[in-house]
């Protein structure tokens, strides 16, 4: 196969060209090796190839597979990372960027404001197997350092939380974990790999669920862990080729076209957002808009030194709680109701009844999961229709 690479390539470019493998038919787009296994040459070759593979040989899809290789290595440069692993789902993402390193009386802090699936890994999987846990108050760096012991392992956080939309100053953290060796793992799916330059803040290992703003078009599930070599290769690959995880080659080929089309679409997805921010800021009915684009974002500053734009979510939070959010999340008609996010359609959901369901009334106090909270997912549609749908769903929650 002949590859096609180019270190110097803008961002962009290696979004469209970078990995790309070329077999001897020269094909335009990527070829799918839809393949479970591979054929060797003799018993010898077999017996060598699983002493080591070499450069385009592979043993089994779980292990490896062409197509997914391509990937790895367009995300990789995307991302400015030695190595990437791509994963079967961004959960098994985390789990696989968590497990793959921990053991049986590791500390690891983490951010309290998580997705409901990362906080159950961290508190019901890792402490199943004798990890300590430490929660703190992701926004703030003393309690940061008042966790961090010298025995801490890892530090993780999403750097911006979801759905509150907190922004973790990376570099800070960082520096913290870094004093005692401790390695920092970053779910960076809201800031996108377009935003924000996260390896090159501090982190050491960047998650991301490829079912967002990657694929962006609510096709297929996916994830991705990147970091160094050793990381990639030596911890996170001998537990995910036994246990699993590893992405499909049909997958793989939908990300290496998505990602074709990600900064584009990101861009225009940030643009609306802070035009549907801005328009919604002091509107009746709305206790408050949270944009990390929006002055009033409490780390308003912070978000714009680490990140090009605002990004694509916003949260809001709707006054008269739960039944006005439920008035208008029924009353919209071009954003649909639905858990996903960073598609090419608006979505809208109501954390504290989805995707935070699980957590107690307790739990979601802390994190500022209202009753009234709601997440959007700007997508591609015009922002004027999006900002009127929105407006006619407020009224509606208006109406007792």
């Amino acid at each position: 196969m002949t590859r096609v690479n180019n270190p110097n390539w803008k961002p962009r470019t290696r979004a469209v060209h970078g990995g790309t493998k070329r077999s001897q038919y020269g094909e335009v787009s990527e070829a799918i090796f839809l393949t479970q296994g591979f054929v060797y040459d003799s018993a010898e070759a077999a017996e060598a190839r699983f002493v080591e593979t070499g450069p385009d040989e592979y043993i089994y899809a779980r292990y490896g597979n062409p197509t997914v290789a391509m990937f790895e290595e367009r995300i990789a440069g995307l991302e400015g990372a030695e190595a990437a692993f791509a994963t079967a789902s961004g959960m098994a993402a985390v789990n696989g960027a968590l497990v793959s390193m921990l053991r049986a009386g590791d500390h690891v802090v983490s951010a309290r404001a998580l997705f409901g699936s990362c906080l159950y890994i961290l508190e019901e999987v890792l402490t199943r197997y004798g990890v300590t846990v430490s929660f703190v108050d992701g926004t703030d760096l003393a309690a940061w350092q008042a966790a961090i012991r010298p025995d801490t392992k890892a530090v993780f956080f999403e750097s911006i939380s979801n759905p509150t939309l907190e922004v973790i100053d990376i570099a800070a953290v960082s520096k913290l974990a870094h004093a005692v060796g401790a390695l920092v793992i970053v779910d960076n799916v809201f800031a996108t790999p377009v935003f924000q330059d996260t390896l090159g803040l501090g982190a050491d290992v960047v998650i991301y669920s490829a079912t967002k703003h990657i694929d962006g078009q609510g096709r297929c599930l996916g994830g991705v862990i990147l970091g160094s070599h050793d990381y990639i290769n030596k911890t996170v690959i001998p537990y995910m080729k036994h246990t699993g995880g590893a992405m499909s080659p049909f997958t793989a080929w939908v990300m290496l076209k998505s990602l074709e089309t990600m900064d584009l679409r990101c861009r225009a997805q940030a643009e609306s957002a802070l035009r549907i921010a801005t328009a919604l800021e002091g509107q009746p009915g709305l206790a408050r808009v949270i944009y990390p684009g929006l002055a009033s974002h409490p780390q308003h500053g912070l978000a714009m030194a680490q990140m090009e734009k605002g990004g694509t979510m916003i949260a809001m939070e709707i006054a008269g709680g739960q039944a006005a959010a439920f008035r208008c999340l029924n009353a919209l008609e071009t954003i649909i109701i639905s858990n996903n996010l960073g598609d090419a359609k608006s979505i809208i959901t109501h954390p504290a009844t989805t995707t935070h369901q699980r957590l107690s009334d307790a739990q979601k106090a802390t994190l500022g999961i209202t009753p009234g909270l709601v997440r959007l997912s700007v997508g591609l549609e015009d922002p004027d229709d999006l900002i009127a749908d929105l407006l006619s769903g407020l009224a509606a929650a208006a109406l007792a």
